[in-house]
């Protein structure tokens, strides 16, 4: 196994976190692998055992590591979600948004293949709370589109796009600041609803893609007048 780096002094903590996620991701360790005891980590960093046993603190609530009482400390994921979230970050607006498409067609035909009547009626009142709202409610929209992504009833597809949704807003404000987006097309969303309601996937992916059509020639206008 590849050594650790010794840790410096500053923020040793956030350090040995960083070093054991780069163990993790470098496969110094697969899942259900047992790691080092506190002990042996801290000798091989120089640490302190209180600094390690933070910093495995914040990778089992990160999810990548697992405490069994009595048994140690176990690998239970080697795909960090933070590093997901800071290559997102890094993403410009315009490409956030074609993976949304990417996502919401596909969920859209399979919404139509697979609703049942809860999830129309979700659908439905997500709509009507946009509408209410104004055609900027922002949380409305979200949760809108998270009821279609519910109606898949696949349950991997759901988490991910809880994850990814909660990134879209940031990443968008990052990249354009305060520049008016236009506003939420309540029309292209009611096609949407119909189109899952009437059990056709094709109209419906059509109608998601459509529904995103908007947006993405909006970022691709501001961004574009940004470089000139």
């Amino acid at each position: 196994m590849t050594a650790l780096r010794t840790a410096g002094r500053t923020s040793l903590v956030d350090t040995v976190v960083d070093q054991l996620r780069a163990q993790l991701a470098e496969g110094a360790w697969s899942v259900g692998d047992r790691i080092p005891t506190e002990h042996e980590l801290a000798d091989r960093l120089g640490v302190g055992r209180n600094t390690v046993r933070e910093a495995v603190r914040v990778l089992v609530h990160a999810g990548l590591l697992e405490s069994r009482q009595g048994n140690g400390t176990f690998v239970r994921s080697t795909a960090d979600p933070a590093a997901v979230l800071r290559h997102m970050r890094r993403a410009d607006a315009l490409e956030v948004l074609e993976l949304r498409v990417a996502l919401e067609a596909e969920a859209a035909r399979l919404a139509a293949e697979r609703h049942d009547p809860a999830d129309l009626r979700r659908m439905r009142d997500a709509l009507a709370t946009v509408v209410a709202g104004g055609d900027r409610d922002a949380d409305a929209d979200v949760a809108f589109h998270l009821a279609v992504v519910e109606a898949t009833h696949n349950s991997a597809f759901v988490e991910v796009y809880r994850f990814f949704s909660a990134q879209v807003h940031e990443v968008l404000v990052h990249a354009l600041g305060d520049r008016e987006m236009p506003p939420i097309d309540i029309a292209a969303h009611t096609a949407l609803v119909a189109a899952v309601a009437g059990g056709d996937p094709a109209a419906a992916e059509r109608a998601a893609r459509d529904l995103l059509k908007v947006p993405i020639d909006a970022v691709r206008a501001l961004t574009a007048h940004r470089t000139v």
